[in-house]
């Protein structure tokens, strides 16, 4: 495919090509053609960040690892509290 056939593609393919080149947009629709696909809002795996946070946690920087992992403090203070129980 020629570069100026990018306007051939269906817009979310476009979207890849434009963002991360064809080559990619072609490898991920070899992949995943036909599919319905729902990214994650989060990269990371729950349990791996619980416990993540729960080995940072120094008693006094949970507003910091709320930051720094992008979650609220209330639930940094709830993944340790419901850890801490266990």
């Amino acid at each position: 495919m020629a570069e100026n056939d990018l306007e051939l593609l269906n817009p979310v393919y476009r979207e890849i090509a434009d963002s991360l080149g064809i080559d990619t947009a072609m490898a991920i629709y070899r992949l995943f053609k036909g599919q319905q696909i729902c990214f994650p809002v989060r990269l990371y795996s729950p349990d791996s960040m619980r416990e993540l946070i729960c080995r940072e946690f120094d008693g006094t920087n949970a507003r910091m690892l709320a930051t720094k992992y992008n979650y609220s403090e209330k639930t940094v203070r709830r993944i340790i509290k419901n850890i801490t129980k266990k």
